[in-house]
């Protein structure tokens, strides 16, 4: 049953087991819950490359001085933030689509290639990716790798973990998006298309 939503409701599941219900609204519940975390890291990375940024700027043309370690902060926060606004960007429905035939679709056939897209291109692609990327990321941490610049910040194995923590993020969200997540990207959760 196709109702108003990014896909469809968990009312495609009323009539299912009882148990298949709540693993569902449970899933949906992760989901949520993941987005928000990941929203808010988002927020503070922002914020703090923002003020980073700022502080670079001053010390260097106010002061005549610079910080490699700050230099450093601002390239771990940027890598992450643009690696975690992957799943939050896919949750809020505000991704970059490539899809010419979208704006004649309806909301029904919009819903099912969105679907296809998810099984077909994001599942397989990122599942895929996270798997390639363990091996790199796994030599990152026996060597606690850290920045490339001589006296820069350590810690950029955990910045790569980032990487395949979004790839796992991505996966979760197209799931919980064919399952009928609501877009937290709006007052009724419903997407824009769909009023």
């Amino acid at each position: 049953m196709w109702t108003k939503g990014i896909f469809w409701r968990p009312h495609h599941l009323c009539g299912k087991p009882f148990g298949v219900r709540v693993l569902v609204q449970l899933f949906l519940s992760f989901a949520d819950g993941l987005h928000r975390i990941t929203a808010a890291a988002c927020l503070v990375l922002m914020t703090i490359l923002f003020l980073a940024e700022i502080i670079i700027v001053l010390l260097r043309y106010v002061f005549g001085i610079g910080f490699l370690e700050l230099q450093d902060i601002v390239s771990y926060s940027f890598a992450v933030l643009v690696v975690l606004g992957l799943p939050v960007t896919l949750r809020l429905d505000k991704h970059v689509r490539v899809d010419v035939f979208r704006d004649f679709q309806s909301v029904r056939t919009a819903r099912l290639s969105d679907t296809v897209a998810i099984c077909a291109l994001l599942i397989p692609v990122f599942g895929m990716t996270l798997y390639f990327v363990m091996p790199d990321i796994v030599y990152a941490w026996s060597i606690r790798e850290g920045s490339v610049e001589t006296g820069g910040l350590p810690g950029y194995f955990v910045v790569k973990t980032a990487l395949p923590l979004s790839y796992a993020m991505m996966i979760i969200q197209g799931i919980a998006m064919m399952l009928g997540a609501k877009n937290p990207g709006t007052t009724d959760g419903l997407n824009a298309n769909d009023r």
